[in-house]
C-alpha cells in the first residue's frame, strides 16, 4: 500500500511541505472564487453607492489584503466545520492544543496559524484536500 505523502515535494533544504501546500492551494483556491464573485455583475440598482477617493487612507487595508484575509478566514471556516462534524460523529472533544491554535488564528489571521490548525485535522484524516 502506497504511502499518504509519497507525492510530496522537497524544499531546497530538504524540508517537505506537502501540508503547506495544499492549505496554499485551498487558499488560492477560494481567493480566486472571491476574485470571481467580487467580479460579477450586478444589476445597477442594487449596486451600491460610493464615492471613489484618489488614495487609500493609511489604516485602510487595500483590497488585495482584505481578499487575501477573508479567503484565510473562509478556510479556517470550513476546517472549523469539518472539525465540528467530525466531533459530533465521534464523541470527542477539541484538543487543548488545537483550541490554542484556533485562537492564535483568530487573534491574528496568517497563512502559518492557518496550517498549523490544518495539521491537527490532517492528523485525523479529515482533509479532503
Amino acid at each position: 500500500m502506497p504511502k499518504k505523502n509519497s507525492g510530496q515535494s522537497v524544499s531546497s533544504n530538504g524540508a517537505a511541505h506537502p501540508l503547506a501546500e495544499r492549505v496554499q492551494a485551498r487558499v488560492a483556491e477560494v481567493g480566486l472564487a472571491l476574485e470571481q464573485r467580487a467580479r460579477a455583475s450586478r444589476p445597477r440598482a442594487k449596486r451600491p453607492r460610493s464615492r471613489r477617493t484618489p488614495g487609500t487612507e493609511a489604516g485602510t487595508p487595500t483590497p488585495v489584503h482584505s481578499r487575501e484575509a477573508s479567503s484565510l478566514r473562509r478556510v479556517f471556516n470550513e476546517l472549523a466545520v469539518t472539525h465540528r462534524q467530525f466531533r459530533l460523529r465521534s464523541g470527542q472533544h477539541a484538543s487543548p492544543a488545537l483550541r490554542d491554535a484556533a485562537r492564535a488564528f483568530k487573534e491574528a489571521p496568517s497563512f502559518p496559524t492557518l496550517v498549523t490548525v490544518a495539521a491537527f485535522l490532517d492528523e485525523d484524516g479529515l482533509l479532503e484536500w
